[in-house]
């Protein structure tokens, strides 16, 4: 079914385009006029089973198309089954196959959602996307207006240790950020009994080295990263749990003691660079305690601290560019802790915040970003 999406007044380019979705939790879709036609959950691309779903999908929605097909949107990422797939179909069709970076996508979500032709400051915050620079990104402060977009900051990079073993290791994560406030020496002994003494080791000698430790400047990672130095997460079984366990207790904390008595625990660099080191050094001290409040405290301080820096970078970003609309984009939005009061502190300022009401604002609605983003390129 082709579902209704943009307001009746907003004046939209009538060209049809099919867009593969994300690598995580993939849906793909169909925008076609002010309407829409997803497909179902196909779940992660890493799984064969979803790649076949997805390309079943996807010649679905070329058969339903009512006309021709004029792009054929993906993710930046020249690896993903998605991607290859979107090329391939674009090249039966014979029309354009459109490359979109994963946090514009994020960005395009919103905008289309509510039909934006103005320019808006876009806060995309999620785990990863690859970024024009082929580094990983995560944590992105963006301009966009109609084709345009640039990037006008980031949150300060973490590396990696072992790759994408530090997105489901979070006591990695704290290691890195251990690293990053030149600590490192601190790791060994800190983690061994969590993880063993060999484990943490060899992530302490990676990160002096630079050893397989691609830099990223993903927001999930920076959870992680607290979420470790605390002691409430050392390995995750599923996406995002250490978030989700971040989040529960500082909600906890919030509903019993109130809101903790905070400072300015973070850094907003003349390059846009957010930098939340401070914040790290911070955890690990509230952590050292062994008092099961204080790191109750810690989770709701690096909530609460984390909304301050957001809205100050965003504010400044706002007043900088002369636009008041803020749209917010990416999975760390489901944190209800986080972005009901970053919404609301933006809102005070006089700022018109916009989130995603009818698609999810994580990678299960990229696709209409992506197709959002290719059309206007059309």
């Amino acid at each position: 079914m082709l579902r209704h999406l943009l307001p009746a007044t907003t004046k939209v380019p009538s060209r049809t385009v099919v867009a593969c979705g994300a690598w995580l939790k993939n849906t793909a879709c169909l925008l076609q006029g002010d309407g829409v036609r997803w497909t179902a959950l196909h779940g992660d691309l890493g799984d064969p089973v979803n790649c076949i779903a997805l390309e079943h999908s996807v010649e679905s929605l070329v058969a339903q198309a009512d006309g021709a097909i004029e792009a054929v949107a993906h993710d930046l990422h020249p690896d993903f089954f998605s991607t290859r797939l979107a090329q391939r179909v674009a090249d039966q069709l014979g029309v354009p196959a459109v490359a979109v970076q994963h946090h514009h996508a994020h960005i395009g979500v919103v905008m289309a959602e509510y039909g934006l032709q103005e320019p808006v400051i876009g806060l995309a915050l999620d785990g990863v996307g690859l970024g024009t620079d082929g580094v990983a990104w995560g944590g992105e402060l963006l301009w966009v207006e109609g084709t345009a977009w640039r990037r006008l900051g980031h949150l300060q990079s973490l590396p990696l240790p072992g790759g994408d073993a530090a997105a489901r290791e979070p006591w990695r994560m704290a290691a890195a950020a251990l690293h990053a406030l030149e600590r490192g020496n601190e790791i060994t002994q800190r983690f061994s009994s969590g993880v063993g003494q060999m484990a943490a080791q060899t992530v302490q000698a990676m990160l002096k080295r630079g050893t397989n430790c691609p830099p990223t400047s993903g927001a999930g990672r920076w959870f992680d990263a607290a979420a470790g130095a605390l002691g409430i997460s050392i390995k995750q079984r599923f996406e995002a749990e250490a978030a989700i366990a971040l989040e529960k207790m500082a909600e906890g904390y919030l509903a019993l003691y109130g809101e903790p008595e905070q400072t300015d625990n973070y850094v907003l660099h003349a390059n846009g660079t957010l930098d939340l080191r401070p914040l790290l050094a911070t955890m690990f001290a509230l952590a050292d305690s062994g008092d099961p409040q204080a790191i109750a405290r810690g989770a709701a301080l690096f909530h609460l601290t984390l909304v301050n820096a957001l809205v100050e970078w965003v504010d400044q970003a706002a007043r900088l560019h002369n636009t008041h609309t803020i749209a917010l984009g990416g999975g760390c939005f489901l944190n209800r802790v986080m972005t009901g009061r970053l919404s609301a502190e933006l809102t005070r300022r006089g700022l018109r915040v916009l989130l995603p009401q009818t698609v999810s604002c994580g990678d299960a609605g990229l696709a209409l970003g992506q197709a959002w983003v290719a059309r206007q390129q059309l």
